[in-house]
């Protein structure tokens, strides 16, 4: 029988090499971070709603997702104190799974008071299980100014590597686009999908000239562009991406952006993960493809 920590090595060699693979339908899908030039997998973790366990509760369902991930080939995890024991359990299951490498730590800052934020952020990477979290953002725009103060000291520091803000669901865009506009971030978090589709002209454009990358929250619109094509057939144009399902074909077509770095689609099913990471290799829409893509599924939501 071979252990967890044996499987995860094998698994981390096969992802090494599916990274470099000379065939386009088995290869990771990776972006570069703006500012750094480091590349991350382009499908990452929301734990939004999914991971808010009690410490009583049983882990094992949430284990499997977590492994699917991984094996998948994504590395980025992202997470809230908003998220209620979100932090917590992603700490628990990593410790319980004995993943031999770090990952891609995210988390935000969701406090009013510097004392406060920082009281906060010190805790989540207690939660979290790592010695340094990658990437915190401020949430939802809470005392921002407060909070990045704080937070760009911490990156000249080196107890973080990356900045930023975020939003969802459109709120608080005009303040949002003023803080891209004049403060030096690493990431912007916000809501994009096949349906909701704003931030094409704003905030995408805004990102590439500032270097700022982005993270994608809502891509399914919390389940509700799987309402719309329920019980209908993908297009065409799907078979030429190798895209089996609807939750492929919404992340693919946000992928065909290429001012997204990574997209945060959160669950509590293997299932549902498994199918998620097939997203995170192949091939990326081409223009047409996307138009494509666009076409057929609002000729599906105009019918609904």
């Amino acid at each position: 029988m071979i252990d967890r920590r044996q499987f995860f090595l094998a698994i981390t060699a096969l992802l090494s090499e599916l990274a470099f693979s000379k065939n386009p339908n088995e290869r990771l899908l990776l972006r570069a971070i703006p500012s750094s030039g480091e590349r991350i997998p382009v499908i990452g973790m929301g734990t939004s709603r999914t991971f808010d366990l009690k410490p009583d509760e049983n882990f094992g369902q949430l284990a499997e997702v977590l492994e699917s991930f991984f094996i998948g080939g994504g590395t980025v995890i992202d997470s809230s104190p908003m998220y209620g024991n979100a932090e917590s359990t992603i700490g628990n299951l990593l410790n319980q799974l004995d993943f031999p490498h770090r990952y891609f730590a995210a988390t935000k800052v969701w406090k009013t008071g510097k004392e406060e934020g920082i009281e906060q952020m010190l805790l989540s990477k207690k939660r979290m299980n790592v010695k340094k979290l990658d990437l915190i953002a401020v949430h939802n725009l809470v005392d921002w100014k407060t909070h990045l103060s704080t937070l760009k000291k911490w990156k000249e520091e080196g107890r973080v590597r990356y900045i930023g803000i975020t939003t969802s669901h459109g709120r608080y865009r005009s303040e949002l686009i003023k803080i891209m506009q004049t403060e030096e971030i690493d990431f912007v978090q916000f809501s994009y999908n096949i349906e909701d589709r704003d931030a094409e002209f704003d905030l995408f454009p805004l990102a590439r000239r500032r270097g700022i990358a982005t993270m994608i929250n809502r891509p399914f619109k919390r389940g509700s562009l799987f309402k719309i094509t329920k019980d209908q057939s993908l297009p065409e144009v799907a078979k030429d991406l190798e895209v089996y399902s609807w939750a492929q074909f919404f992340l693919k077509f946000i992928l065909s952006n290429p001012a997204v770095t990574n997209i945060i689609p959160a669950t509590s099913k293997k299932y549902h993960m498994i199918d998620n990471m097939k997203a995170n290799k192949g091939v990326i829409p081409t223009p047409i493809q996307r138009q494509e893509m666009l076409n057929a599924f609002m000729r599906i939501r105009n019918n609904f």
